[in-house]
């Protein structure tokens, strides 16, 4: 082989390897997870006299969503006098409407409820939680994302675990749009696999994990001790997370406690709150990662702590990973056959078999009918390839320290069949990024052709699942796009034509 040739192989090989490792931690968590499995949270019995609560719903132009979580959280089950309600609304559309009639009316009923309305978007959703915190009432903050549903019993069954060492309290998210598409099955299959899985393992190991920014209570000392909410990082659920169980709180994950939510059902919607969660994990692991590591806390906290935070660097190895297939095959007509059995089947069949396993033992665990749900798992990995390009983006950015502002998610309301998202403001642009992964899907048929022709047919499975994975997230991302672009034009030829 050439130098070049070499020097590239040898930075696969090593990409391929670190992201060997992250796989192995996934199979870690499983092991955690089962070994851990009876040691569930337990309530520590009922209050004296129930608390204040306040329950903040951060807002930002949420014209399809922001009514129905509004009178979601008005059906809680608790005393009125006890219960505050504040709607933090940072829109510039008519969404500060519908949330100001619906406020009236309900103020009319006798809730304790306010719309809190900033011009300026300053801290963005964490700057909107700290000015109601500021006013808040509550001894402990409930807080809900436009697109979450909260059941009546939301407050009644998650209050009573707090114990006085308890600082936050996490439900899991349900799926409310699961089965809409494909594209929704794989994101909820993502999701159950992040909590029942992950926060299991480590809520019921003493290790650290985090508020997922809704669906959750604190105790407002918590937030407090830990310094209040910051801005500095687009996760600000992530970094007070850390923050305060550094300085000693405990958090509580209640698996059996769900709060239904719809996921995204655009693919730049989704990739748009992809490239969030991995830029802002890294930005707080840049941030905290110091502090983290010269704490007094134990080591193993402090090694699931680091994984935990540098997690989607595995993004940027699966991308380099991808992008460097070719040189990685070509190598095989030089080692042989023995190179494939001894050092590829392996790390291959790890890479994928510990993933696709992570995910597996999340369905069985809380679906009866997860057998039925196998048949997604090859597009679980795909589609983790294929956003590997977006995400590897967003780490990189992280790591450079370049600032971006918080793109929330949109939501448009979409549940049943019957609905669909055409046509609803919100739409996120496509970005050039989309052209680079269809490319890439054409790169890897390009390969699979190659090592068809030279007879070497062990990576042809994997190469076309992640071909796959790339074509499909980048086409879906140029098709919608295109699609929504063209009925704004037909919109405004119409408009045009009847004036």
């Amino acid at each position: 082989m050439s130098w070049l040739q070499t020097a590239l192989l040898i930075v696969y090989s090593i990409a391929l390897g670190l992201l060997l490792l992250y796989s192995l931690h996934r199979h870690l968590l499983v092991r955690l997870y089962y070994k851990h499995r009876k040691v569930r949270p337990t309530p520590v019995g009922a209050f004296e006299t129930l608390p204040r609560v306040t329950v903040q719903l951060p807002i930002f132009n949420e014209l399809y969503v922001a009514e129905r979580l509004i009178r979601a959280v008005a059906r809680i089950d608790y005393p009125r006098e006890l219960l505050e309600i504040q709607v933090l609304d940072d829109s510039t559309d008519e969404t500060t409407e519908i949330v100001g009639r619906c406020v009236t009316e309900l103020q009319k009923q006798g809730l304790d409820i306010a719309c809190l309305h900033r011009s300026e978007r300053t801290g963005f959703k964490a700057g909107a939680l700290e000015g109601g915190l500021k006013v808040a009432k509550g001894e402990f903050v409930a807080v809900f994302d436009a697109d979450f549903v909260p059941p009546p019993d939301f407050l009644r069954k998650m209050l009573p675990y707090f114990d006085r060492d308890v600082g936050m309290v996490q439900a899991r998210w349900g799926h409310l749009n699961r089965d809409y598409s494909l594209l929704t099955r794989v994101q909820a299959i993502f999701l159950d696999g992040h909590f029942v899985m992950e926060h299991g393992a480590r809520s019921r190991s003493g290790m650290f994990f985090n508020f997922n920014g809704t669906a959750g209570i604190w105790r407002r000392r918590s937030i407090e001790d830990a310094g209040g909410w910051h801005h500095e990082t687009i996760t600000e659920d992530l970094d007070l997370s850390y923050r305060a169980q550094l300085v000693g709180w405990r958090f509580v994950f209640l698996d059996d406690m769900v709060c239904p939510a719809e996921v995204p059902v655009e693919m730049n919607a989704w990739k748009s709150q992809q490239f969030r969660w991995a830029k802002g994990s890294m930005q707080t692991a840049r941030k905290l990662l110091p502090r983290l590591l010269k704490s007094q806390i134990p080591g193993r906290v402090k090694l699931e702590g680091f994984i935990h935070l540098t997690a989607n660097f595995s993004y940027f190895l699966m991308a380099l990973v991808a992008l460097l297939i070719f040189p990685a095959v070509l190598s095989r007509q030089d080692f042989g056959w023995y190179r494939i059995f001894v050092v590829d089947l392996p790390l291959f069949m790890a890479a994928t078999g510990v993933v696709s396993r992570f995910y597996i033992h999340s369905q069985k665990e809380i679906y009866a009918d997860w057998k039925t749900r196998l048949k997604y798992m090859p597009f679980v990995l795909a589609f983790g390839m294929g956003i590997s390009l977006n995400n590897a983006r967003a780490v990189l950015e992280a790591l450079v320290g370049r600032e971006t502002e918080f793109r929330r998610t949109p939501k448009y309301r979409v549940v049943d069949q019957c609905d669909t998202w055409r046509g609803k403001r919100y739409i996120v642009p496509r970005n050039l990024l989309s052209f680079l992964e269809v490319a890439v899907g054409l790169y890897f048929c390009w390969v699979i052709g190659f090592s068809v022709y030279h007879e070497i047919y062990f990576p042809v499975p994997f190469l076309a699942l992640f071909g796959f994975g790339f074509f499909y997230v980048g086409w879906m991302s140029i098709f919608q796009g295109f699609l929504e672009r063209l009925r704004l034009w037909s919109a405004k030829v119409e408009t045009t034509a009847a004036d």
